[in-house]
């Protein structure tokens, strides 16, 4: 999990935090509204280069979003080392699975470049599903079709290391 101590307002020359949500396809359902009530939700942090956010087996409850900046995903080989297994920039999220399903995170991730995040925990998600159900089944077919997204992009890339049946 990321280090509360890291987190921080936006500096004032920073887009806010709604002006960042309206770019992000999880969202794009939202109203301004909408927006604001999520926003009041979320936490802003950045991170140094090399700076871990999360490790492999940590407790995941929260999913973030990248501001500025880039996050290296890790998982460890068959040898033992760590492999970065994909890197995510601008406008990507890394841990939809936290505020669903309450499993240990799947991957390490680490800053690859000075990293600017926002993040929803599986507590203010809960929380607006319980006082705006409406924003909260908007953001749950949102989460759907993008860890659907993701899994289909997985499939394809385990099909491409597959050698075929028979």
């Amino acid at each position: 999990m990321f280090k509360k101590n890291k987190e921080k307002n936006p500096p004032s020359q920073a887009p806010s935090i709604i002006d960042f949500l309206i770019d992000l396809p999880l969202f794009d359902a939202l109203q301004g509204n909408e927006l604001t009530v999520i926003a009041r939700h979320m936490n802003y942090f950045e991170l140094e280069p090399g700076e871990l956010l999360f490790r492999e087996g940590d407790k995941g409850d929260s999913v973030c979003f990248v501001v500025e900046g880039a996050l290296d995903i890790y998982k460890e080989s068959a040898g033992g080392g760590d492999v970065v297994i994909a890197t995510i920039a601008k406008r990507r999220s890394i841990g939809e699975m936290a505020i669903i399903d309450n499993t240990p995170r799947s991957a390490t991730v680490k800053a690859r470049t000075a990293t600017a995040l926002v993040s929803l925990t599986q507590k203010g998600f809960e929380q607006v599903l319980e006082e705006h159900p409406k924003i909260g089944i908007t953001i749950l077919k949102g989460l759907s079709r993008l860890l659907s997204m993701n899994l289909r992009k997985t499939s394809s890339r385990l099909a491409d290391y597959l050698l075929p049946l028979g």
